[in-house]
C-alpha cells in the first residue's frame, strides 16, 4: 500500500487494507507529526482522532492512578492505531494516550472513520479484528504485571519497543521506564545494572540499547510471543517481524570476525 506520492505506507495496519478500502480511507487521512511526550488525550477527554504510528513512532496507553503515577497498559507502534478503533464514535477516554517516541503519524477524524466503516464491511471487520488484538495485549499486560518479575517485564518492554521501532535502542530515561512499569526508580536502577552485568543491554544518557537480543529474550517473560502469536492468528503480517534481531546478530558476528 502506497500514499499519493508512491511511498510505502509505514503503518502495518493501514498496509493490510484491501485496495478498495484504502481508496475510501486515504482521502480522510492527514499526515501529522508529534514529539516525544505529546499528550493525545487524558482520562475523560472526548476522543476526536484516530492515530496510526508510522515507522519507529510509538504511543503508550497509561492508566493514571490516584497518586499521580501513570502505569503503561499497552504500547502501540506501526502494527496498530489508537483512538476510536475499539469504540464507536467520540467517547470519553478512560486512559491517557501519550507519544512515547515522537515521529510521523497518520491522523483521522473519528467522524470520518465512522463514515468509512459504514461504507465498507471489510473495513469494519479489519478494525474489529485489530481491536481484539489490542484487547489481547491489555489482557496479557494485566497477567504480566501480576505474575512476572521486574527483570522479566523490563526485558519484555525493551524487546517490544525494538520490534515496533526497528531500532536496537530507544530514547528513554530510567525514570520514565520505572514510572511506566510502576516501580521505584532505585529498584529499576538495580534491574538495569543487572541487565548490563549480563551484557544484554547498554545505556547512554537518555537511551537504553540492546546489546544481545537472544540473551535478553532468555530473561524476558513469554508475554511478547503470546501477543505476537495472537496477532498472527487474527491479523497475519501486521505485527512487526523480527528482522531486527537478525540484523543485530549479523552485526555482532561481523564485529567478532573483524
Amino acid at each position: 500500500m502506497r500514499n499519493a506520492e508512491g511511498d510505502l505506507i509505514a503503518n502495518n495496519l493501514l498496509r493490510a487494507l484491501r485496495t478498495e478500502d484504502w481508496a475510501i480511507i486515504q482521502p480522510m487521512l492527514e499526515e501529522w507529526s508529534a514529539p516525544t511526550g505529546t499528550l493525545l488525550h487524558e482520562p475523560g477527554d472526548t476522543v476526536r482522532h484516530a492515530y496510526f504510528p508510522c515507522g519507529p513512532s510509538l504511543i503508550s496507553y497509561l492508566v493514571v492512578l490516584g497518586d499521580g503515577r501513570a502505569i503503561e497498559t499497552a504500547l502501540i507502534g506501526r502494527e496498530g492505531a489508537i483512538g476510536g478503533i475499539v469504540s464507536q464514535g467520540r467517547l470519553p477516554a478512560y486512559a491517557r494516550a501519550e507519544v512515547q517516541l515522537g515521529g510521523s503519524f497518520w491522523r483521522m477524524d473519528l467522524h470520518d472513520l465512522e463514515e468509512a466503516k459504514s461504507r465498507s464491511i471489510t473495513l469494519r471487520f479489519l478494525f474489529a479484528r485489530y481491536a481484539d488484538c489490542l484487547m489481547a495485549q491489555v489482557f496479557q499486560s494485566v497477567a504480566c504485571n501480576a505474575a512476572h518479575s521486574i527483570e522479566q517485564r523490563t526485558a519484555k518492554w525493551l524487546l517490544a519497543a525494538m520490534d515496533r521501532t526497528g531500532a536496537t535502542d530507544v530514547a528513554l530515561t530510567q525514570e520514565q521506564l520505572a514510572s511506566m512499569l510502576g516501580v521505584g526508580r532505585s529498584y529499576l536502577s538495580r534491574v538495569i545494572q543487572y541487565l548490563k552485568t549480563r551484557e544484554v543491554i547498554e545505556t547512554r544518557r537518555g537511551r537504553i540499547g540492546i546489546a544481545d537480543i537472544d540473551g535478553l529474550r532468555t530473561l524476558a517473560c513469554e508475554c511478547n510471543p503470546c501477543v505476537s502469536r495472537h496477532f498472527d492468528d487474527v491479523l497475519k503480517g501486521v505485527y512487526p517481524a523480527e528482522e531486527n534481531g537478525l540484523a543485530l546478530k549479523e552485526s555482532g558476528a561481523h564485529q567478532a570476525s573483524g
